[in-house]
């Protein structure tokens, strides 16, 4: 039982550094990426394939930084001349294209069977002492990203970032060049996202296109509506909170009739009816966003 839950804790954390970045695009900057496993997948496939030819882990972590910074500059560019509901669309269309392509270079990236045999930082440790150790680090990651969001959230950049989301035209209007803006986040965000894929191929040793699918991007908007839009507190308890229920689900064909080809749509089930009684009774989420608002006197 302890290993479930050090397993858990730390999937957990290693998606805080997941939601943490999508938060700074769609919860502060108001970008909704559909797309977003995609910058995790690129930091998963990026150590997977330095690790395949020899490439230590470290390594492995800066390609994918590297990577995904560039691809979120990139993405955040087409932001020039689409409308912000075509840009989401392009967003997943990136993300299927780069599970596709993974899917089918097999030489590279191992096609549909994935690269396994990962080796991590931590080979020489076994049984309750890895564990603790990984959690440990995933835990440390998590809170720099968290900082890290903060500190940008505080800053002058961070409310420009919301003057984007509020008032595109006002923030156009007052010299603010929208596009580089956009590109600035996308290419800080995608990193954090970048390293929690590294981290937990590194955690579990293997990377497949499974993991690249839509509804990774979409299990962590729950977690961000759940925890709130535009906080990073609840970015944090929002990821903690949708990984124990998920974890947690799969027990429920211990007790309930359901079979266990069932499981697993079963768990979306209960993770998308919590969504939706968070949207219908609390849609600001359990730490709504906090701004700072000016009170004119007449």
């Amino acid at each position: 039982m302890l290993d479930f839950l050090l397993y858990v804790a730390t999937v957990a954390a290693i998606y805080a550094l997941f939601a943490l970045s999508l938060n700074l695009q769609a919860g502060v900057t108001g970008l909704l990426n559909f797309g977003h496993v995609a910058f995790f997948g690129i930091g998963a496939y990026a150590s997977g394939i330095v690790a395949l030819h020899g490439g230590s882990w470290l390594l492995g972590i800066v390609v994918g930084i590297v990577a995904a910074s560039l691809l979120g500059a990139a993405i955040g560019r087409l932001g020039r001349t689409l409308a912000a509901d075509y840009w989401a669309i392009v967003t997943l269309a990136v993300a299927e294209c780069l599970r596709l392509v993974v899917v089918n270079e097999s030489a590279l990236t191992g096609g549909p069977q994935g690269i396994s045999g990962i080796a991590g930082p931590f080979t020489g440790l076994t049984g309750i002492g890895s564990a603790i150790v990984w959690l440990v680090l995933c835990i440390a990651l998590a809170g720099v990203a968290y900082l890290i969001a903060e500190s940008l959230t505080r800053m002058q950049f961070g409310r420009v970032l919301r003057l984007i989301r509020e008032e595109p035209v006002l923030a156009a209007s007052l010299g603010h060049n929208i596009t580089a803006e956009k590109m600035r986040v996308l290419a800080v965000a995608a990193p954090i996202a970048a390293v929690g894929g590294s981290v937990y191929t590194l955690y579990i040793s293997y990377i497949g296109p499974n993991q690249l699918l839509p509804i990774e991007t979409f299990l962590v908007f729950t977690m961000l509506i759940i925890g709130g839009m535009g906080n990073n507190r609840g970015a944090v308890f929002g990821a903690l909170a949708i990984q124990l229920i998920y974890a947690g689900s799969r027990f429920l064909k211990d007790v309930l009739p359901i079979p266990e080809q069932s499981a697993s749509s079963v768990r979306l089930l209960v993770v998308g009816l919590v969504l939706t009684a968070f949207l219908m009774t609390r849609p600001e989420g359990l730490f709504a966003e906090k701004l700072r608002r000016i009170d004119v006197h007449q």
